[in-house]
């Protein structure tokens, strides 16, 4: 039998679970809806560039009469990252006879879609806790001073730094699709953390839960609801800081409430605006390669007792202006009422 680039199944069937992978992991992702896309194409290579065109400013000075002024020149900053490449693999001991309606693949496809669809969000979760801008609840200085959980007020100095320096609000994101598009939403600024923060979240004042918006079918998955012109997506992958703030009972340390004072938690909520940062999106035929080897006899497999189905993509996040991504480092109330 020929041997092709994805083991037994056809380019066609490959492309029918390439699809499976995208859909099952695009149900899962909150950071994927929100960055500057570049898709990896066929035989692109592992670089890529954003460039982001700076403001001119202001031209102030009157014109005089029959006098062309100097004019301004244009300046553009460059952000280059390259691409690493991931994937994993997972055993399989019965023959495939259907490798597009096998129920095995199936489960085995969707089991896999959910692994790649949390190592990506993994992976651009780092990049996003990585940013500079940062703000501690309470005003504190420090992320070893974290004594508190977020605040309305939290938010207001976020989105007031935000506007002062020129952030837009999201009004399209990513459609959670395995092809290549976008949808609109509401214009709103939108808050990434951990689903620990939610009842601190429902607690703060002026905030709006999904339930009480206008169009509630309009929510993102993951969505609690809004305080002012922030929008909130929690998910259990955005991992706290453990054990680093002040010490206490008040707060969960290691995840857990404690009775006696431990270090609380550190929480990160990561703000983001338009074009804060860049992915290459997980959508569009080259975004992953699935591949899927029958059992059959090999050196090492004489009685052709195993096989494999198998994902590999290449990824890669950067941010793109350090002043349009905001985290907000706050704990999370161990007992909340």
């Amino acid at each position: 039998m020929a041997t092709n680039t994805y083991g037994d199944i056809s380019p066609k069937v490959a492309g029918s679970s390439a699809k499976r992978l995208l859909k099952r992991g695009q149900n899962l992702f909150v950071t994927e809806r929100f960055g500057h896309f570049d898709p990896q194409g066929k035989n692109k290579t592992l670089t890529r560039k954003w460039r982001r065109y700076n403001s001119l400013a202001p031209a102030t000075t009157p014109l005089a009469e029959g006098v062309t002024p100097d004019g301004s020149a244009i300046s553009y900053t460059d952000y280059t990252v390259t691409l690493a490449q991931y994937g994993d693999w997972v055993q399989i001991t019965d023959v495939i006879k259907d490798t597009h309606d096998d129920p095995v693949l199936q489960e085995m496809m969707d089991v896999c879609g959910e692994q790649l669809a949390d190592t990506v969000e993994l992976l651009r979760i780092a990049v996003l806790k990585a940013g500079t801008n940062v703000f501690y609840a309470g005003g504190v200085a420090s992320r070893a001073d974290v004594n508190s959980a977020p605040t309305r007020g939290d938010f207001s100095k976020i989105v007031r730094s935000l506007k002062r320096n020129k952030a837009r609000t999201i009004s399209r994101i990513i459609k959670a699709s395995p092809n290549i598009a976008t949808e609109p939403v509401g214009a709103a600024y939108f808050a990434m953390g951990h689903t620990d923060l939610e009842p601190d979240i429902n607690k703060m004042s002026g905030f709006v839960p999904v339930a009480k918006y206008a169009n509630s079918d309009k929510a993102l998955p993951g969505e609690v609801g809004k305080i002012d012109s922030v929008r909130i997506i929690l998910t259990s992958l955005f991992s706290p800081w453990a054990a680093v703030g002040v010490s206490g009972t008040t707060f969960l340390s290691g995840g857990v409430e404690v009775t006696e004072a431990a270090q609380c938690d550190v929480y990160p909520l990561i703000i983001v605006a338009k074009d804060a940062y860049g992915i290459v999106p997980l959508q569009g035929e080259n975004a992953v390669k699935p591949m899927v080897k029958n059992p059959e006899p090999v050196k090492g497999d004489p009685l052709a007792q195993t096989g494999f189905v198998a994902w590999k993509i290449y990824q890669a996040t950067v941010i793109l202006n350090q002043l349009w991504i905001a985290r907000l480092e706050c704990a999370a109330t161990a007992d909340p009422e």
